[in-house]
């Protein structure tokens, strides 16, 4: 994981207004969110045997993120990485009814390095979110 030091960290707004602005620009809100806090991500690259992110997190301040209206504070941006194997899944014993709803891999790395022009793809994104924003 990297942290981005950035001018949109403690900016407060409507999710509905970012969603509005991120989304476009390639955003989704990742799937891990709950009642008081979720992330947008960008996929940057899937190059190498890994993935690479910008994630942008935000948290509930009024309202929950289920209900509409409700308007977040943004945290620090960060980049992470996840190193996966290409190919088949070798862990068997999760068996059919598992692989039927879980398709994808655990992670051989789930905080992979970042490589240095990845790094500055997802800077460069981040200066775009900035400018939509701000």
């Amino acid at each position: 994981m990297l942290s981005i030091d950035s001018t949109i960290e403690h900016h407060f707004a409507s999710l509905h207004e970012l969603e509005t602005k991120l989304k476009p620009a390639g955003f989704v809100i990742s799937s891990n969110w709950d009642y008081d806090q979720g992330t947008f991500d960008l996929k940057i690259a899937d190059a190498g045997g890994a993935y690479y992110f910008l994630r942008i997190p935000f948290y509930a301040v009024r309202g929950e993120l289920d209900t509409p209206g409700v308007h977040v504070r943004i945290g620090k941006p960060f980049m992470l990485g996840h190193k996966y194997e290409a190919g088949l899944d070798n862990d068997i014993a999760s068996g059919a009814v598992q692989g039927a709803f879980n398709q994808f891999q655990t992670p051989v790395d789930p905080d992979a390095d970042i490589p240095s022009a990845y790094e500055e793809m997802g800077k460069q994104h981040l200066r775009e979110v900035e400018r939509l924003i701000l």
